[in-house]
């Protein structure tokens, strides 16, 4: 279930896909999921703007998308750890985003097609 998106600045050369593993393992750590469920989409963007574009600090932005229900103590301890985390896969000066966002259990839909 949990959906993890990762955005990141263009150019910005880290170990993503080492990173969005540590992630699969990390998550079911603090809420009740499998490693098998976890799924990511890294998304490099072409292009950024930090401020008035003189800084040439790089952004990453990592969502984490979860069923609600889970408290907020549960949430903080999640984006606090993906944020250490990626302390140590980014080696340049850098802006963090983390962000651990809950999907409605009411409408959210997730379909396993198997295709055709």
């Amino acid at each position: 279930m949990p959906q993890i998106l990762i955005d990141h600045s263009p150019g910005l050369e880290f170990d993503v896909l080492g990173f969005a593993k540590e992630v699969h393992q990390l998550i079911p750590e603090v809420i009740d999921t499998r490693v098998d469920d976890c799924k990511t989409l890294v998304r490099p963007a072409a292009w950024h703007l930090v401020g008035d574009g003189a800084s040439t600090e790089a952004v990453v932005m990592v969502e984490i998308k979860i069923l609600a229900g889970r408290s907020a103590g549960a949430r903080g301890t999640l984006t606090a750890r993906v944020t250490d985390l990626l302390r140590g896969y980014v080696r340049v000066p850098a802006a963090f985003c983390v962000e651990v966002t809950e999907l409605d259990r009411e409408t959210y839909v997730f379909v396993d097609h198997p295709g055709r």
